[in-house]
């Protein structure tokens, strides 16, 4: 049976494509914090491997011989919120279930029913706990997943138990418990059902250190490829590796899931696999996979709604500078990076090229659903986009509109530049590709067009490429960011081999009339001509 990339759930080696999952993270450092009896977190985003890493590292540890390790998810115990005994029933649940198919443990509803009469619902966890690690001679090692998933008083119970056991290691309590979510126990904000405010870290205070799960290397992620790449004969253009980096910096479902798009999803390469994986079937995979609208990607602009995580976006899509950062308090962008969301080095930004697609792409949908041009009145007899005509058009809408539709925008502050890609959106999708991206600080977004002109040989024939700067000036006079501008359009031209380049300024001072707002020009700028669009 041929082996798929994984986009669901834990690898299975028989089944999946896939890196080592012990060397995802440092094990020695691993392995030296379980021999000094500490207890310690490992986070990342979903869906980066942490419970493949989990599975593996226990079924190392219980090979080793020296430890005896459990891994449980304990997720089920989300909707007790508030409800502690119904939140420790689920979370004991889960470890009986856990021991009885990992470790082949047959005691575990007899400690339940002991740690009940015992403990009742406040220390029925830790009671169980340690029963099953004092039913056995070697040390234990207990690895808890979706902790993070818990809420209110069942996530402080939770916490407060393990550190109450804490004492009693290695004899009668775990000798080192490991918890594993997305977020880091420090940023844990609980809500009691007392309405008492409670950080993860004065809960589990006993925290030694938190480890965070990275994405792949790029030769971790060309190596993943090239299994396939191995195991078929089916060729991979190399010319396909800097653009799987750029769109995914190694993030492994990403990475994961455009490999399974083009050599699953792509129902000529699989049937055919003497047909290579070029650099063009690459994108049109790529495409695919964005307007699929995939769980993950769904998980993900789900997020995207949440008020911490919104300040942070809008700041990005906006291009605003540091000022308006110092505002936005610091929990907020450590969630949000959390999130894998963004990335803070060696700058703020959108954490992959695939993501700053998908980001303003969800928020513009409805917006752009409800444009009503189509793309015919803007194709010359030449097959070619007329710029001039689609600039003029959106200038138009911009000054009808505008007022009523960012009004209605949940990222009110990026609205001009949403409003243009949902537009602009409405006009390319299906025949053409744009890509974005966002430069902090510079109140600036560039736009790449590329447009087949021949619609028969599609991107395998000649493509009209453009480039469109967006820029915001909500201060000082227009023409003084003129020079500047004009020098990063015709930089970005020139890196992407755009033949026509555009510069769009929105004044949002509110100080001019829309006549005055609204014009045009062109200026003859190293090279090359750019034109000018006011609004």
């Amino acid at each position: 049976m041929e082996k798929q990339f994984n986009t669901a759930g834990p690898c299975e080696p028989d089944l999946h494509y896939m890196l080592d999952p012990l060397k995802r993270f440092d094990l020695e450092d691993v392995l030296s914090l379980i021999e000094t009896r500490r207890y310690f977190v490992l986070h990342a985003p979903r869906q980066t491997g942490k419970t493949t890493s989990m599975l593996a590292l226990m079924r190392y540890l219980n090979a080793n011989g020296r430890f005896r390790a459990l891994y449980a998810n304990i997720e089920t115990a989300q909707t007790a919120r508030n409800d502690v005994a119904s939140g420790a029933h689920a979370m004991v649940g889960a470890l009986i279930e856990a021991a009885r198919f990992y470790l082949s443990e047959s005691r575990g509803l007899e400690w339940l029913r002991e740690a009940q009469a015992e403990s009742g619902p406040n220390g029925m966890v830790a009671g169980w706990i340690r029963r099953w690690t004092m039913a056995d001679p070697r040390p234990a090692v207990l690895l808890l997943d979706e902790v993070d998933a818990l809420v209110g008083d069942t996530l402080v119970s939770l916490l407060r138990q393990l550190r109450g056991g804490y004492p009693q290691r290695p004899a009668a309590f775990p000798q080192s418990i490991i918890l594993c979510g997305v977020r880091d126990v420090r940023d844990y904000r609980i809500h009691t059902g007392a309405g008492e405010i409670i950080t993860g870290g004065s809960a589990f205070n006993i925290k030694a250190k938190s480890l965070r799960l990275g994405n792949f290397t790029q030769k971790e992620s060309i190596l993943l490829w090239q299994q396939h790449e191995e195991a078929t004969g089916q060729r991979i253009d190399p010319a396909v590796w800097d653009e799987l980096w750029t769109d995914t910096c190694g993030q492994p479902w990403l990475v994961n899931a455009l490999g399974l798009e083009c050599t699953w999803e792509d129902r000529e390469l699989r049937r055919n696999r003497s047909l290579p994986i070029t650099l063009e079937r690459y994108k049109a995979a790529r495409e695919r996979l964005i307007e699929n609208r995939s769980t993950h990607l769904d998980q993900l602009t789900d997020k995207l709604q949440e008020e911490r995580v919104r300040r942070v976006i809008t700041a990005i899509l906006a291009g605003e500078d540091e000022g308006r950062w110092e505002e936005i308090p610091l929990d907020d962008q450590r969630y949000t990076e959390d999130l894998g969301l963004i990335v803070t080095r060696p700058e703020i930004a959108i954490a992959n090229r695939l993501y700053a697609e998908v980001i303003p792409r969800e928020l513009i949908w409805t917006t752009q659903t409800r444009i009503a041009h189509d793309t015919i009145w803007y194709v010359d007899p030449e097959g070619r986009l007329d710029m001039p005509k689609l600039l003029t058009a959106f200038q138009q809408f911009f000054r009808e509109h505008s007022d009523a539709w960012i009004e209605g925008f949940s990222y009110r502050e990026a609205g001009p530049q949403l409003l243009m890609q949902a537009f602009l959106q409405r006009i390319v999708n299906g025949g053409g590709r744009i890509s974005r991206e966002y430069a902090l600080g510079r109140r600036r977004t560039d736009l790449f067009i590329e447009w087949p002109i021949d619609k028969q040989q599609a991107f395998y024939g000649p493509v009209q490429k453009v480039v469109i700067e967006l820029k915001v000036i909500r201060k000082g006079d227009p023409m003084a960011v003129l020079p500047e501008a004009l020098t990063q359009t015709s930089d970005y031209a020139d890196r992407v081999g755009a033949g026509e380049a555009y510069l769009l300024i929105f004044d949002r001072r509110g100080i001019l009339s829309w006549d005055r707002r609204c014009w045009q020009r062109y200026e003859h700028w190293r090279g090359r001509t750019i034109g000018i669009w006011g609004a």
